[in-house]
């Protein structure tokens, strides 16, 4: 486990949810993921709540099939995955690491500007290794799939996997 740094208990300029009050003790800091979770006690009423605090990571510019040029959005990844594993038997926590892995799959690039083709191969990668039937889902409307025989080529490696059409 990581070293998390010490705060003062009082005088923190955090919100409690319940009051508003800007004064909060810190309770318990632990290292979660790529983050810090706090505990926290308001000063005013006595609520407790918890904060995530995120190292800021600076991610590239998605370049859209139309050209344009968009800020990479955590929350889309993690909305294009919510829609494909919906009704799935895949839990929350699995489809936030899937998120975490994708930005940082993204940042690790190196590059400023990403096309969205290369962000939809990077949630197809997740999806393979997750769910098949989100997977498919993902993968017929990235992909445009617009025919039976189409669906089945992307179907095929998993019916027929010494077949891979080569």
């Amino acid at each position: 486990m990581s070293a998390v740094p010490d705060l003062p208990k009082h005088g923190l300029s955090m919100f409690c949810p319940t009051c508003e009050h800007n004064k909060s003790e810190v309770l318990e800091t632990r290292s979660s993921g790529d983050g810090i979770r706090r505990r926290r006690s308001c000063v005013g009423c006595g609520h407790r709540f918890t904060t995530f605090e995120r190292i800021e990571k600076r991610t590239p510019l998605v370049i859209k099939k139309n050209g344009q040029r968009v800020p990479f959005s955590r929350d889309k990844i993690a909305e294009g995955l919510g829609v494909a594993c919906r009704k799935r038997p895949v839990s929350a926590g699995r489809l936030d690491e899937a998120v975490r892995r994708i930005e940082d799959q993204a940042i690790a690039l190196g590059r400023n500007e990403i096309p969205s083709a290369e962000v939809g191969r990077l949630v197809l990668a997740e999806l393979k290794g997750m769910d098949l039937v989100g997977y498919l889902r993902f993968a017929s409307v990235y992909q445009e799939i617009e025919s039976a025989d189409q669906f089945l080529e992307l179907l095929r490696p998993w019916v027929n996997p010494e077949d891979t059409g080569a």
